[in-house]
């Protein structure tokens, strides 16, 4: 009972300091879990000969090691076609990964003001973003200060949300970008560059659920 009593503390507590603090991914409180996903990242285990990028700060460590325990065959063809893929100078659209349902859609597109860029979250799918050329501006939105605008259709949904609320990454080379369900997020927002021209790899990959 004293176990599970303490447990209950540090969830609680976790809640409120993620709600002062804002919340803008799935909260995990299993510190052995979380050590465990740190050091699994940090293996490289799931590079499968890609070396070109590691994962930004913002993707949520527990969710990578989960999600690629849950579909390794997925994960694995993802990042062998990274590995393999002129990514530069691939012809621009869509790219069928030979022997799996992924799909790579290279885009080759431009950022906008942030007013006119749609926010959006997946429940079935997560969204892989590698940026290759160019620089992007991503947004990850406070779930405490964001609400629903639309219904759930095509495996999107729609926010409103407090700019002042909202986290904004750019983008390099070195880095990809992972949006689970539980990271809603902005694409392609304008940078203070001149140059706003970009090119992306998006890989839709399955959500598994338990």
């Amino acid at each position: 009972m004293k176990k599970w009593f303490v447990s209950f503390l540090f969830a609680i507590f976790g809640c409120i300091l993620g709600s002062a603090q804002g919340y803008y991914t799935k909260y995990y409180n299993d510190k052995k879990l979380i050590k465990k996903a740190e050091k699994w990242v940090k293996s490289q285990q799931w590079r499968n000969g890609f070396t070109m990028a590691k994962p930004h700060k913002s993707v949520n460590t527990v969710e990578f090691y989960l999600q690629y325990q849950k579909n390794p065959s997925q994960w694995q063809a993802l990042f062998q076609w990274l590995a393999s893929t002129d990514l530069l100078n691939i012809p621009k659209g869509k790219h069928p990964i030979e022997g799996t349902t992924l799909v790579a859609s290279v885009e080759d597109s431009s950022n906008q003001p942030l007013e006119k860029r749609k926010t959006e979250s997946h429940i079935k799918q997560i969204d892989f973003q590698y940026v290759v050329r160019g620089v992007e501006r991503f947004g990850l939105l406070d779930h405490a200060t964001s609400k629903p605008n639309t219904t759930y259709k095509r495996d999107v949904i729609r926010y409103d949300y407090e700019v002042d609320k909202t986290k904004f990454y750019d983008s390099n080379p070195g880095e990809f970008f992972i949006f689970f369900p539980g990271d809603w997020h902005i694409a392609k927002v304008e940078t203070p560059l001149s140059d706003q021209q970009i090119r992306v790899i998006v890989i839709k990959v399955d959500y598994i659920r338990d």
